[in-house]
């Protein structure tokens, strides 16, 4: 080997490295600037010219996640998220009740909007109300991390990796959840089993006294509400009646960004601009892996449906999730819709096996850091470890056998 190949692959090696730990030991790096730099390096090592690696960059991908981002932004600043929050809880009263609301509710706007917004603006309410109800937040923590995950496997837009999915497959946003949509459905059903069983103190179906006082009170912005929620739903229109995913989104966000009502810069503010330099530096940093030829590793365990499920579950929670589906990616057929649904499946719902295995699950644990409470790494991994066998093995027997 020679001392420039060495190199390269000590590069890569270190990339991964770092985006599996979300840190390099000694700087202050995150995961955007560990993939930007690893691939900035790879390109002055002559893995790639500067011309190739911008060819390597999905722009419907970023597009459509870009898009997404704004959207959601407006759906933010309207108050339509508190709303939904505070409908979802006005539905019951109980610890039980509570739980298969909060389920279900941010596991079905998780379907259909980011699953990291929900878990965003979801979790400081969440947490409020559990422990002004003098209830254990910690269950409600724990359903509101793997529902969000959990709901998002339904559709393409209700994550990250599966938005690159639907790019690098082209399949339709109908036959996509069609296929996935119960797959969530069920999966949610044992999240609930499961809390119940570790958690005997969400199982009373006993109003607990003050609930309603202890429910947040929106603040809706009319106009920005009307225009925002119009909007959206015309975008899903679009979605379902088959019209191009990144061109769509890419409309609806340029229609609100045309406003007299709020300022561009509380609208870009929202937009999480280092998940979108990630994405462009992994992007670079698998092409580069393929033109070093290190995908042949795993490139016999994608060939059968199991070993690309367990393939893909590891890798997720090493690498995360968004990088595992980008270098699988290019080992998959445009056509086979199967192995596509396995990588959507497996990737989404092995974020629940570790605390580090999703954004959402850290979005979830910081926001209730600020306020005070600690969800440790074993507290999630005795909850996260069970439901992310089941809903694996389910959602794969599910794909394999429809």
């Amino acid at each position: 080997m020679s001392l420039l190949t060495f190199a390269q692959y000590t590069v890569l090696m270190i990339s991964y490295g770092g985006l599996a730990l979300g840190y390099l030991p000694g700087l202050r790096m995150n995961r955007a600037t560990i993939a930007l730099v690893g691939s900035a390096l790879l390109i002055g090592l002559g893995v790639l010219t500067l011309e190739e690696a911008w060819q390597a960059i999905d722009a419907e991908t970023i597009v459509f996640l870009l898009s997404m981002m704004v959207v959601n932004a407006n759906l933010a600043y309207a108050g339509f998220f508190e709303l939904m929050l505070a409908q979802l809880l006005r539905r019951t009263k109980s610890p039980l009740g509570l739980l298969i609301v909060l389920t279900l509710g941010s596991g079905l706007l998780s379907a259909f909007l980011l699953n990291d917004t929900i878990a965003i603006v979801f979790t400081p309410l969440v947490l409020k109300l559990a422990l002004s109800l003098q209830l254990n937040p910690i269950p409600y923590l724990l359903t509101l991390a793997a529902a969000t995950n959990i709901g998002s496997v339904a559709t393409i837009n209700g994550n990250p990796q599966n938005i690159l999915i639907g790019s690098f497959s082209q399949m339709s946003y109908l036959n996509f959840a069609a296929a996935l949509t119960p797959v969530a459905v069920l999966s949610l059903m044992m999240q609930i089993g499961l809390l119940l069983w570790l958690y005997p103190e969400v199982r009373s179906w006993k109003p607990v006294a003050g609930t309603a006082d202890m429910i947040p009170q929106p603040r809706i912005y009319r106009p920005l509400f009307l225009k925002s929620v119009t909007v959206t739903v015309a975008l899903f229109a679009a979605f379902v009646i088959g019209l191009p995913l990144a061109e769509s989104a890419f409309v609806a966000a340029a229609l609100l960004l045309i406003t007299r009502r709020i300022k561009p810069e509380r609208v870009l503010r929202y937009v999480e601009w280092d998940l979108l330099v990630m994405f462009s530096g992994l992007f670079i940093l698998t092409r580069c892996t393929q033109t070093l030829n290190l995908l042949e590793l795993v490139g016999g365990w994608v060939s059968s449906s199991l070993g690309l499920v367990g393939v893909t579950t590891l890798l997720a929670n090493v690498i995360s999730n968004v990088p595992a589906v980008l270098l699988l990616g290019p080992l998959i057929q445009p056509e086979d819709t199967q192995s596509w649904l396995l990588l959507a499946m497996s990737s989404t719902l092995a974020g629940n096996l570790t605390l580090f295995g999703a954004v959402a699950n850290l979005i979830v644990v910081e926001a209730a850091k600020s306020q005070g409470y600690s969800l440790t790494f074993w507290e999630h991994f005795r909850f996260g470890f069970p439901l992310t066998l089941l809903t694996i093995a389910l959602g794969t027997a599910m794909i394999v056998l429809r």
